[in-house]
Parts: structure tokens; C-alpha cells; sequence
């Protein structure tokens, strides 16, 4: 097996977990368990000697260069999952800084959602148990491989988690949904920068994300949190707190930069 090298810093010390806690509270989700499975609607994970499973090692090999520049420092960060981390990662898509603590609301609807979706990833993860590219060739990561023992490659968690998050606010803000929806994509490619995913587990992630999504709209508990989150947002835009300008210009630069 492939002996991964990492590098360090000190975001790496926030949250790996999705977060099981809103306001106290125990996080549960919007689906009744059973109704959803990510397992058969998601494909195979790749095999070894497949395409996929080749293109896999190729993007892995050919992203190691991102580490050390803006791009790796941007994906650096996106290692943090915790709703503080999330909400600045959004802020300057949305076009506002978004501050969690003046939007229990919103909180608590992408907390429910998100915690959905992650069983769903979960439960995807323990059925193919995909091995991650740092456990099958040797390259740079942008997060101590340890972080991540004992948890598989297929689908991203944090790509999940990333794309539920872009698909609400583009949803509550959809005069934003372009810039919402390149960030959220940006979010899961920093995965394959970090060198700790896949490429197909990011693909993988995004339908999580997505399936799990659409299910969730036909509940009626979802509907009117995403009504009460939609009220409370336009209230935090129609008097806003800005992003710093020169920080949004560059985050967008980098955005727009194919990793591939």
C-alpha cells in the first residue's frame, strides 16, 4: 500500500464529522428511515482494473500540483464542516456575510436535510467501501490521512454535505444560484485537490446530495421549513452584512479554475 504524504495546517483541527447537533438539539432527518437508498440508486463504485477506477488514479496524480498554491489554500479550508465554517464558505455566493447565529432557521433546515443526506452517504460509504486515493498511490494530501481512518471513499461525505447546502440557498436566493451553485461544485472538487476523494466519489457525493434532495420535497414538515428559511433570508439580505469585496474577487477566481 501506497505511504501518503500530507500537509499540515491549523484549519485541520475543526470538525471532520457533518455535525449531529443544531442548538442544542439531536439533529434528525425529514425522510422516515427506509424510504430512501442511496446503495441501489447510486452506480458501482469503480473497480480496480476498470476505466473509472483508472481515470480515478490519473485525476488523482494529475491534481497533486494544486497543494501549496491559492487553489490547495482554498481546499485547505473546505476541510472544516461545522455550520460556522459552511455558512463563511457560502457567504460571499450568497452575497452576504452570513452569520448562523442570526439564521436559526436556515440552520436548522440545511442541519435536517444534511443529516439525511449523510446517513444516506453513510450507509453508501459501508456498502462499496471504495478505498481512498492516498491508500492506493502515494501523493501529497492536504489533511493527516489518520483524520480519515476507518472511513471509505465512495461517496464523499463532504461533498454531500457541500452540495445540500448549495441547493437550499440556490433555492431560497435564486438570483444567486449560479455563483451558489459554482461554489458548492467548487467545495466537492477541493475533495480531489485535498487528495483525500476520488473524482467518481465526488460525482457520487452530488447525487447523494441530489436524490436526497428531491425526496425531501415532497415532505411537508421540509416545505414549510424551507418557507420559514426563505422568510428569514430575505430579511438578512434585504438589510446585509457584506463580504469583504477583494476576498469574494478572489474566492470567484479561484472558483472558476478547472482543477482538470
Amino acid at each position: 500500500m501506497a505511504r501518503p504524504v500530507f500537509i499540515a495546517a491549523s484549519v485541520l483541527a475543526a470538525a471532520i464529522a457533518i455535525p449531529t447537533l443544531v442548538m442544542g438539539q439531536q439533529t434528525r432527518g425529514y425522510l422516515p428511515d427506509g424510504s430512501l437508498d442511496m446503495t441501489r440508486i447510486l452506480p458501482p463504485a469503480p473497480l480496480k482494473g476498470d476505466a473509472r477506477y483508472e481515470n480515478d488514479r490519473r485525476v488523482f496524480k494529475d491534481t497533486r500540483h494544486w497543494l501549496g498554491t491559492p487553489r490547495g489554500d482554498l481546499a485547505t479550508r473546505d476541510v472544516a464542516l461545522g455550520v460556522n465554517a459552511m455558512a463563511e464558505a457560502f457567504s460571499c455566493s450568497l452575497g452576504i456575510k452570513l452569520d448562523p447565529n442570526k439564521a436559526p432557521k436556515l440552520v436548522k433546515l440545511i442541519t435536517m436535510a444534511g443529516s439525511t443526506a449523510n446517513a444516506q452517504s453513510r450507509a453508501a460509504k459501508e456498502y462499496f467501501k471504495r478505498l481512498r486515493p492516498f491508500q492506493i498511490d502515494e501523493g501529497k494530501t492536504c489533511q493527516p490521512p489518520e483524520d480519515l481512518k476507518g472511513s471509505y471513499d465512495y461517496p464523499s461525505g463532504h461533498t454531500t454535505w457541500g452540495w445540500t447546502w448549495a441547493l437550499i440557498l440556490a433555492n431560497l436566493a435564486p438570483d444567486r444560484a449560479t455563483a451558489i451553485l459554482s461554489r458548492g461544485r467548487a467545495y466537492g472538487e477541493s475533495r480531489v485537490v485535498c487528495g483525500v476523494h476520488n473524482y467518481s466519489a465526488i460525482e457520487a457525493g452530488r447525487i447523494t446530495a441530489s436524490g436526497t434532495y428531491a425526496a425531501e420535497l415532497g415532505q411537508p414538515e421540509f416545505q414549510a421549513d424551507l418557507a420559514a428559511a426563505r422568510a428569514e433570508l430575505a430579511a438578512l439580505r434585504a438589510d446585509p452584512s457584506a463580504p469583504k469585496p477583494e476576498k469574494c474577487d478572489a474566492e470567484a477566481s479561484l472558483v472558476a479554475i478547472p482543477i482538470l
